[in-house]
């Protein structure tokens, strides 16, 4: 019965069953000789930069301290400093390619720090209880000796001055944006945080800490949470049991433009909404093609709903994405496109999405596990329904490739076993950028078999469009959160809901701004490095694709100098107009 739903379900996805080719038993081969001869590079100084900076970053566990801010910065320029010494030319290509990106990842670090800096300075005025706190916390770190009843009068008066300051919050309003309203409410929730592995490392062990603070203490913790709300409902506009609206923090245009500088991207964010346009324009026409193809007309919108449709019942929707894994892994290996060690296909896994995280993340996710997102019991009618429509059985197998072979799992097997220092100058524009070059590749090579399975593929390339569109327009301030939202629902097609959590996990989570614009650009990049090194003949596809994963995640650029042998120099900037110009 199992057999026979599953041919159904892959007989409605326009696909044959394929052949399942996972070994009944991992498969695991030791290493060959030729695996260890790759050049060091720079290799123990990258290490040792990331030993010694992750230990930096453990003992200053406060992101926005005073005191970390200071002691970074003093490591950074150290590192410059070492940098400057190295004999540059003496060194050969590969390590040179190391210092220009442990060069480029240190300037970075300092911009980032200096834009820190601003953003508390902005919050300041709403933080006036800050200093006292780092304080306290940067003290326990040093394990000074305690004062358990000066701590509690400290308590004590920060607690009474936070009272005044919700008082005296509304008429606040006109001198703070939303933004930093909501930036100083995420910084007082993290200063709790804080504040609360303090208290516990004293608590029970110190007996006069306890009987002197554990009263004010536990009103100060209150006094804070009730601060963070009220910035949140005051001055951002975001009632306590409003879960749905998202505020975000815009970058600005400076900072933007260092982060393209980062990544080595040679356009400005106005080029990029063009490239993104273009490439939205040529999506919008292959839809019309696949809508007429299922007799819906130039109307590729009612097209999308026919196909959103076509979802699995409960409880199979597992099934169907192994099966698709197969299929993805088996037709890059039959068309000798790159390697795909037997131990790979073996130990990918499976989890299931949970309600909560489909708020933040309504798609799948990938790696060595790929996490499916599908609707539980539980989860509300209306919830459920857009789950099933936006995991639907198309846009799943346009997803199931990206994330596993030869995506995302694919490419951390390899970072794993290869040049595996340099995971340290991991960019979402390799990351994301191969996984989205193989959607391009496999549309060139006819992955996609049927209109509904092109209209899958199409979907999330526009999506990919889009996310530049709305991520630098966000950024710019020439959008707001909810406008974001509307944009993804009307130009694209989402389910309102999947929609708001792609927002929301866009601009209320740990990912870096450029991060949903580096989808399509990075593919963009590697599909022009294809066209100059395997259209042309100097590369087969195997040796492309197989080198670009033993190279190690770095700027799609610096790929590309290693593979044409550039004899890259210091000051190496962006230069590649991958694109054309513009």
């Amino acid at each position: 019965m199992l057999r026979g739903i599953l041919i159904f379900s892959l007989t409605l996805a326009g696909q044959t069953p394929p052949h399942v080719s996972r070994a009944k038993e991992v498969v695991y081969s030791a290493p060959a000789a030729a695996d260890f001869e790759e050049p060091a590079g720079l290799r123990s100084h990258i290490e040792r930069y990331q030993a010694d900076l992750g230990a930096l970053n453990r003992f200053y566990r406060i992101e926005e301290a005073p005191q970390r801010l200071k002691a970074l910065r003093a490591f950074f320029s150290t590192w410059q400093a070492t940098l400057r010494t190295l004999p540059f030319t003496g060194l050969s290509p590969d390590a040179r390619i190391d210092v220009v990106l442990l060069s480029n990842e240190i300037r970075r670090e300092l911009r980032l720090l200096d834009l820190t800096e601003q953003r508390v300075r902005e919050a300041k005025p709403l933080l006036p209880f800050s200093d006292p706190v780092f304080e306290l916390i940067d003290s326990r770190r040093r394990v000074e000796p305690v004062d358990p009843q000066k701590i509690a009068a400290l308590l004590h008066r920060l607690d009474r001055e936070i009272g005044h300051a919700i008082k005296e919050l509304p008429s606040q309003k006109s001198r703070f944006k939303p933004t930093i309203a909501n930036r100083a409410a995420v910084l007082t929730r993290s200063l709790l945080g804080h504040l609360k592995e303090w208290n516990t490392f004293y608590t029970g062990y110190d007996p006069l800490f306890g009987w002197w603070t554990a009263e004010p203490y536990g009103r100060f913790a209150k006094s804070l949470d009730a601060y963070a709300t009220a910035l949140r409902e005051k001055l951002a506009g975001v009632e306590k049991t409003d879960q749905d609206t998202i505020v975000g923090d815009p970058i600005g245009d400076a900072a933007l433009r260092a982060e393209l500088e980062f990544a080595f991207i040679p356009y400005s964010p106005e080029q990029l909404v063009k490239i993104a346009e273009r490439e939205f324009e040529w999506c919008e026409k292959e839809m019309l093609r696949a809508s007429r193809d299922l007799g819906f007309g130039d109307d590729w919108k009612k097209a999308l709903e026919h196909v959103k449709n076509l979802h699995v019942p409960p409880g199979q929707q597992t099934t169907l994405v192994r099966d698709m894994v197969f299929e993805a892994a088996n037709f890059v290996e039959q068309r000798n496109l790159l390697t795909v060690p037997q131990y790979a296909k073996d130990i990918w896994r499976m989890q299931m999405m949970t309600p909560e995280r489909q708020r933040l993340n309504p798609f799948f996710l990938g790696g060595e596990s790929i996490i499916v997102s599908f609707p539980t019991g539980e989860m509300p009618h209306e919830s459920k329904m857009m789950s099933m429509r936006g995991n639907n059985i198309h846009f799943s197998r346009a997803t199931v490739h990206h994330e596993v072979i030869p995506g995302h799992h694919l490419q951390m097997y390899m970072n794993a076993r290869h040049r595996t220092y340099r995971r340290a100058f991991s960019t979402p524009f390799w990351i994301e950028g191969w996984a989205l070059y193989w959607e391009m590749r496999l549309w060139d090579l006819g992955f996609p078999q049927t209109p509904e399975n092109r209209i899958g593929m199409l979907f999330w390339r526009m999506h990919r469009c889009a996310r530049i569109l709305f991520s630098l327009s966000f950024h710019l301030e020439k959008m707001t959160a909810q406008q974001c939202v509307d944009f993804l629902v009307d130009r694209v097609g989402h389910e309102r809901e999947n929609a708001a959590g792609e927002v929301r996990r866009s601009f209320e989570s740990s990912y870096e701004p450029l991060y949903q614009a580096a989808y399509m650009l990075g593919g963009l990049q590697f599909r022009a490095l294809h066209r100059e090194l395997v259209v042309s003949g100097k590369m087969t596809e195997k040796q492309f694709h197989d080198t670009i994963l033993k190279l190690g995640t770095m700027p799609v650029e610096l790929v590309r100098a290693s593979l044409t042998q550039q004899a890259v120099q210091p000051d190496f900037r962006a230069a590649w107009r991958f694109y054309g110009e513009l």
